[in-house]
């Protein structure tokens, strides 16, 4: 981090900053020139607010070298972190993992025949809602502890890892006993206390992208979680809100390079959300595949006319089957496994 203070700034003001970045661990350079002076931190800098050291009256300037994360950061873990979820590795350069399942838990035969067909596609995991977050509170808000049973009596019969999501941390021990991945949804991406929540388990953690936010808050938000020594955390990209009305959302596939680039977490890929689509999920899932993507979790719905939530961008179990088929093939291109 270099800040810059004005020319005038009092050598008290000056030993005081100096005093308060060493208290901190810091090393401090200091540089005189003729118009201003500038100091060089060397160190972890993350605990740093850039606005409170802005707020001094003498300071003129900060600029950040290195990110504000660091436990995320692929600056000091140049591996990539591969996750296990039930002997399934997700990340490195070798499996594409697939998820699929409905949006929402309806009912338990509902899920033991979905969870048939995915595993007969080729899937890898199933996903489903227990606890459903909607924006009408007249919606369909999820079976809660029933739909969780549903899922493990699926996984039991099919050997497929559970996703779901969790909505506060009040269900969090439910959620640590009985699923595989808890997945923080878009809306809860900042919802710090849940972060931190999750934070002290050693489950995976699936993180959605929030609804608007960018990249480093994305990763910042991923730092919350392992600063609480869960490092198991799976990026999402569902879709971002933008002026487009077409799709649902705007998939941003730069994501996938991006975060491989800054971080050694996986990426997955959401294009059910991201599209609102069924028509439009299956070449977002290739571009996700071609583009680096670790997985992809889509949406499969046995009867998607009559779902109870998201049937327009739910596939039926053969799509998806197809989806998985071409996939391969460019995966394969690629040099990885689907």
């Amino acid at each position: 981090m270099i800040i810059t203070l004005k020319k005038d700034a009092p050598k008290q003001e000056v030993d005081k900053l100096i005093h308060s970045f060493e208290e901190k661990g810091l090393s401090v350079t200091m540089i005189n020139g003729d118009n201003y002076n500038v100091f060089g931190l060397v160190g972890d800098t993350s605990k740093l607010d850039e606005k409170l050291i802005r707020a001094n009256h003498f300071v003129q300037n900060v600029t950040r070298i290195a990110a504000p994360y660091k436990k995320a950061n692929r600056l000091f873990h140049p591996e990539d972190s591969i996750i296990d979820v039930q002997g399934i590795k997700i990340g490195g350069h070798e499996k594409i993992v697939v998820i699929g399942g409905p949006c929402s838990v309806e009912g338990e035969e509902q899920v033991m025949e979905i969870a048939k067909e995915v595993k007969q596609a080729g899937g890898d995991m199933l996903r489903g809602g227990a606890y459903k977050p909607r924006t009408s509170p007249y919606a369909f808000q999820g079976l809660g502890s029933k739909g969780i049973a549903y899922l493990e009596h699926a996984k039991e019969r099919y050997h497929l890892p559970i996703v779901s999501e969790l909505m506060s941390s009040d269900k969090l021990e439910e959620f640590v006993e009985h699923v595989d991945v808890i997945q923080i949804g878009a809306r809860n991406m900042q919802n710090f206390d849940l972060l931190k929540a999750v934070g002290k388990t050693n489950k995976p953690i699936l993180l959605k992208r929030g609804l608007s936010n960018t990249i480093e808050e994305w990763i910042m938000a991923a730092e919350y979680i392992m600063s609480e020594g869960n490092e198991n955390v799976i990026f999402c990209e569902r879709g971002i809100r933008t002026f487009e009305p077409y799709t649902r959302n705007t998939l941003d596939l730069s994501v996938i390079p991006i975060i491989k680039e800054k971080t050694h977490l996986p990426i997955i890929i959401d294009p059910s959300h991201a599209t609102g689509d069924w028509r439009l999920v299956e070449s977002a899932s290739l571009a996700a595949i071609a583009a680096g993507a670790d997985g992809l979790i889509i949406e499969v719905h046995n009867d998607p006319e009559n779902a109870w939530s998201d049937g327009a961008q739910s596939l039926k179990p053969q799509r998806f089957q197809e989806v998985i088929e071409k996939g391969r093939k460019i995966a394969h291109v690629i040099g990885r496994e689907m």
